[in-house]
């Protein structure tokens, strides 16, 4: 005869319960401390990489500032002084891995390694896919995809050699959900969605850790620079107002912020904003759900026209007056703030 033991599967999944939790922090790795870690952030010179720049200088990190415009990373450079960091800037086009390794060498020259690569530079091309060119979808990958997998191999042989060493890379919820008029940027971003959760599984046993991080709208001041194609007015105006509205949009200091604490905690993934979080899982859960409400948002921003407008055209450039009016006030605070204007020094 054969008794059931009280409980039966309910007390196996409480002890395998508790036993997760138990082993989870007691696995938890130790939190990094920044002070002294030399910090390699490309396309540093504005927007979110100036702010993760100033974030991480917060935290006494040494600050390593690269972007191809010299005269907008020298302006970041004395921003970055002026808090007390100690900060290198050294010029790189990331498409070009020449300059890429170049850069490696000589901020390994000049402070010995690198603790954290932090993989920002991007572009973004807003406009429909009929104004979008061959070059427009070069030229995301070059920069987001091309330029993280040339920052990422040339600094990985001296992480492998010390076992150690931190690589963060900026993807997007774009990376994640493909939204309509952004598609090129859209397919970068998910070719580094890939690269780097498939790094973070294959470098765990070399003692590197890889943070994926999946921002979602942040007010960055980026939409002036964001390029615009179609009928560009009215492409920047939609993107201008999601880009920078509060109730779209997060603080681009408080995103630095969260991407700092989980570069501290050795994170594998964070999602930025509770928006991106809430569409990334629904996606999850009803993607073709998902598929269809985009549909609808397609047919809302605006059509390419007969004039197909394949230009290229900066946010700066197509400025409506709603793009100018207090609806983006934030987004426009955020551009003089984090040196997106070449007249603007940041403050």
């Amino acid at each position: 005869m054969t008794t059931r033991s009280k409980g039966g599967p309910l007390a196996l999944i409480a002890a395998g319960t508790g036993l997760l939790l138990v082993s989870r922090k007691f696995m938890q790795p130790k939190r990094l401390d920044l002070s002294g870690q030399v910090v390699l952030i490309t396309g540093s010179s504005r927007g979110l990489g100036l702010a993760l720049a100033e974030e991480f200088a917060r935290h006494d990190a040494r600050i390593v500032l690269t972007a191809h415009d010299e005269d907008e990373l020298e302006r970041a450079r004395l921003h970055i002084a002026q808090l007390g960091a100690e900060v290198l800037a050294i010029p790189c086009d990331v498409t070009k891995h020449t300059e890429v390794q170049s850069l490696v060498d000589k901020v390994t020259a000049h402070y010995g390694h690198i603790d954290v690569l932090v993989n920002n530079a991007g572009i973004i091309t807003v406009g429909p896919l009929q104004a979008q060119t061959l070059e427009d979808f070069q030229d995301s990958m070059n920069t987001i995809f091309w330029g993280a997998y040339h920052a990422t191999m040339a600094v990985l042989p001296q992480m492998y050699e010390c076992h150690n060493g931190q690589i963060v890379n900026i993807t997007s919820i774009g990376g994640k959900v493909s939204v309509p008029h952004l598609l090129s940027y859209s397919s970068a971003k998910f070719a580094l969605e890939g690269f780097s959760e498939g790094l973070h599984s294959e470098l765990a046993k070399e003692g590197i850790h890889v943070l994926t991080v999946a921002p979602g709208l942040m007010r960055t001041g980026s939409q002036v620079n964001a390029f615009t194609k179609g009928k560009h007015e009215k492409e920047y105006t939609w993107f201008a107002l999601a880009a920078t509205l509060p109730f779209t949009s997060i603080s681009v200091r408080r995103a630095a912020q969260q991407i700092v604490r989980a570069t501290q905690r050795r994170s594998s993934q964070v999602i930025i904003t509770f928006q991106a979080t809430l569409l990334d899982r629904f996606h999850a859960l009803f993607p073709g759900l998902t598929a269809n409400m985009l549909i609808l948002v397609d047919r809302l921003l605006p059509k390419a026209g007969e004039t197909q407008g394949l230009e290229r055209s900066k946010g700066k450039d197509s400025q409506t007056a709603i793009s100018k009016s207090f609806l983006t006030a934030l987004g426009q605070k955020a551009a003089h703030t984090y040196n997106q204007y070449p007249d603007n020094a940041t403050s």
